[in-house]
């Protein structure tokens, strides 16, 4: 039963990891950027949470209301910042992903200063079950399951709607889409509204399992997305579900196993996840190798 829980506790950390994972491999997909601003816009979507329920907004419109506004400042991060480097090598674009990353650690710790502040607990008032002689909260199985439904919709829209097409159309062939009419702009503002938006939603679930917001909290849940999006194969929508769900459960398994002195060894594991991946299989576990011509 004890592994059954740790099981459902890394299923929830990997849905986590999962929808940030999706914001990398949507922008990857389409203009081949690793997006390292990416796990701060869950920061900001933390804070913008923690606000809205701090001032009596009930938890679902504080939800909706991140989302909204983590979708919106996406866009104006990627008019302002990626755009102009658009046509730039891809070295450019990564310093200045960097650079975004350290510019929203340090706003946030102005506006909001660098001590942790508690996010409201959820969990109260809410039943649980148990499994053995260990309780869980079905807030826990509630997360894991609207996680799972987010990226399945995410998925059929991308598979099945005239804006899903115009992405992929976007991811194929940007100067043949623009001549098939598709607006390349708007496509990839969208990308990245929809990328941020689940950042945010990702935020929430998140302070459920770790009630604390900080200006660097979205730092290492960013590396290790980034992470399960390199193994599940980045720009590969099912593969960074997939990576995201086996990093959680590796993390949360290696954490209950190994003596709690050495519990730092599970982020040890994470990063040889990636190693071993690279080497392997670089393209990831549902990536396709792709051909350079030189």
């Amino acid at each position: 039963m004890y592994f059954l829980v740790q099981l459902i506790n890394g299923l929830q950390i990997g849905s986590i990891y999962a929808l940030i994972a999706l914001g990398y491999t949507m922008v990857y997909g389409i203009i081949k950027l690793i997006n390292f601003a990416h796990g701060d816009i869950m920061m900001v979507g933390a804070y913008l949470a923690l606000l809205l329920l701090n001032n009596g907004i009930p938890i679902i419109p504080a939800m909706l209301i991140s989302m909204a506004g983590c979708a919106i400042f996406g866009i104006i991060i990627e008019r302002l910042a990626y755009k102009p480097l658009r046509k730039s090598s891809r070295l450019s674009a990564l310093i200045t992903a960097i650079g975004v990353s350290l510019l929203l650690q340090n706003a946030a710790m102005l506006v909001f200063g660098s001590a942790a502040r508690t996010f409201p607990d959820l969990t109260k008032g809410m039943p649980s079950f148990q499994l053995g002689s260990n309780s869980v909260n079905i807030l826990t199985v509630i997360s894991i399951v609207l996680a799972i439904v987010v990226m399945i919709a995410l998925q059929l829209f991308v598979t099945r709607s005239k804006a899903g097409t115009a992405m992929r159309a976007v991811s194929e062939d940007t100067d043949a889409a623009e001549l098939m009419g598709i607006n390349v702009n708007t496509t990839i503002s969208m990308t990245f509204a929809i990328g941020s938006g689940l950042a945010a939603f990702a935020a929430i679930l998140f302070c459920m399992a770790y009630p604390q917001v900080t200006p660097y909290m979205g730092a290492m849940p960013g590396i290790k997305a980034f992470i399960a999006a390199v193994l599940g194969g980045i720009g590969v929508i099912p593969g960074a579900m997939i990576g995201g769900f086996i990093l959680g459960v590796i993390e949360a398994l290696t954490k209950a196993y190994i003596p709690s002195g050495y519990s730092a060894l599970s982020d040890a594991v994470v990063f040889a996840i990636l190693i071993i991946v690279l080497l392997v299989k670089p393209s990831g576990l549902l990536g396709r190798p792709q051909r350079e011509k030189v």
